[in-house]
């Protein structure tokens, strides 16, 4: 497999300069490895790094883009396992609040809190997960296991979604009902 080892160095300050390329890095799936960040090699993320590269320049910076192979398998190996370690983190992470998000669905239905701004409020906090989801699926090359049980929790996110609007929309529409019938 082909890879891109990139290497910086950056001037004490601005600080913000460090959070921004960490971010840009991570961004784009890279790994942090042996003190080089690495990234299978595709042309839009060799474009997206020499962009960062160009930015580090503007601060006085400098940078090291290489394109390669690892000499043995072994080594090859262990930046797979990285790779899987690093997405591994982030699709646990995105089952964990998928539990969450279950779990206030629960809590609203418990409460008998039929009302359209909590349909609001969970919607978007659904969208949130379906645009991490993706996010990560596209930064992550590497097929990691834990993306099914993520997809999994995401569906089941979904249909508990749909059945809470049913139940909002339904006592809505009963309390519209009720409210007909005193005024007849």
């Amino acid at each position: 497999m082909k890879w891109i080892f990139f290497s910086h160095r950056l001037p004490p300050k601005p600080s913000k300069l460090r959070v921004y390329v960490w971010r840009q890095l991570k961004k784009i799936g890279a790994v942090s490895y042996q003190s080089v960040w690495v990234i299978p090699y595709m042309k839009n993320l060799l474009s997206d790094l020499e962009s960062l590269a160009s930015h580090i320049e503007t601060y006085g910076g400098g940078s090291l883009l290489i394109e390669g192979k690892p000499i043995n398998k072994a080594e090859q190996d262990r930046i797979l396992k990285a790779f899987l370690e690093a997405s591994t983190e982030e699709y646990q992470e995105i089952a964990n609040k998928c539990d969450d998000f279950l779990k206030e669905i629960a809590s609203e239905i418990a409460r008998k809190n039929f009302i359209f701004a909590e349909v609001e409020e969970n919607e978007e906090d659904l969208d949130k997960l379906k645009n991490w989801f993706k996010k990560v699926e596209e930064r992550h090359l590497i097929k990691n296991p834990l993306r099914k049980l993520a997809a999994q929790k995401l569906k089941l996110c979904e249909k508990a979604m749909e059945d809470f609007s049913l139940r909002v929309y339904r006592q809505a529409q009963s309390k519209k009902k009720d409210q007909l019938s005193k005024k007849q």
